[in-house]
């Protein structure tokens, strides 16, 4: 749960938001006049609100369900990840599970260690705790390390430059040497392909990561219609136990893990705009040849701790 130790008008907006209350419900929730809720939201982080509505909000905030608390730290995540709202990410580094990486700046989510139930069988897997980046790597992320290392650019850049217009959706056409090559530089690692699926499933083993139903319209799967990639925030219901977006649909993902030893294969997981829904469970083994790169295929990377 994103911790908040001063509520502005920013975050109360956010919290409804959250738990999806309408103005007036809002309002006798927190001990206010409906009429200043939409003057919280309008002025945003210029107004610091009264003690007794901040004691009313850690309340709500504190007492709410597990899907209230995921939505409003997805939605604080979301500022701060994609905005670069300084204040969001001043609240998300007093979050213990949340941090932002020293080198290529990306927040990334706490992954606990303890067993998670792996595959379409479920078998039990434990594994050490590990951080994993919120959001795909993006466009703008790779533009940073091709201008710092040299790196060829992906081939949908025209000119060799990161299009404004996909700044914030997953770099696609990347190749597996690419995206270690992206790790490498950025301190981290492509995940294994039990790290990844734990992200994505949570420690209790949801099908999806929003939970059991097979909800298409909570990722960028070929039923949606969009037949390209959309920015790497836009699915929050979509977001997994551990906060991480886009885990289904979109791209998909490289992985560290080889499907054999030596065999040059690697698992890719949570398929893509180009992908039936059926195909999205993270469970799934998808495999592809290392030099393999495409339009709907990207990575993110993990660290440890």
């Amino acid at each position: 749960m994103a911790r908040v130790t001063r509520w502005t008008g920013r975050e109360a907006a956010l919290l409804r938001t959250a738990m999806r209350k309408k103005q007036k419900e809002f309002a006798e929730l927190v001990g206010v006049n409906p009429r200043q809720v939409p003057r919280w939201k309008r002025r945003g982080e210029t107004i610091e609100l009264e003690l007794d509505n901040q004691t009313a909000l850690d309340t709500l905030l504190t007492q709410a369900t597990p899907d209230v608390q995921q939505r409003f730290a997805a939605l604080m995540t979301e500022r701060a990840a994609v905005e670069h709202d300084e204040r969001a990410e001043e609240l998300l580094r007093r979050d213990p599970r949340t941090s932002r990486h020293s080198i290529d700046g990306k927040v990334m989510a706490l992954v606990e260690e303890g067993i998670y139930l792996s595959g379409p069988d479920n078998r039990s897997v434990w594994l050490e705790p590990f951080l994993i980046d919120v959001y795909p790597t993006t466009n703008e992320d790779y533009s940073r390390f091709v201008l710092a290392t040299k790196h060829r650019p992906p081939q949908h850049w025209p000119d060799g430059h990161c299009p404004v217009t996909l700044a914030t959706h997953p770099v696609v056409w990347v190749t597996w040497h690419d995206a270690t090559a992206y790790a490498r530089w950025a301190g981290k690692l492509l995940p294994t392909a039990w790290q990844w699926e734990k992200a994505a499933r949570g420690p209790r083993g949801r099908v999806y990561p929003w939970g059991n139903e097979p909800t298409a319209a909570k990722a960028n799967t070929a039923e949606a219609g969009i037949d390209a990639t959309t920015p790497v925030s836009r699915y929050q219901s979509g977001a997994s136990p551990f906060g991480a977006f886009d885990m289904c649909g979109n791209a998909w993902e490289w992985c560290s893990t080889e499907e054999e030893p030596g065999n040059g294969r690697y698992h890719l997981k949570g398929s893509a705009f180009t992908s039936p829904f059926e195909r999205a469970a993270p469970s799934l083994l998808n495999t592809a040849a290392a030099a393999m790169k495409d339009n709907d295929t990207g990575f993110r990377c993990v660290a440890g701790l």
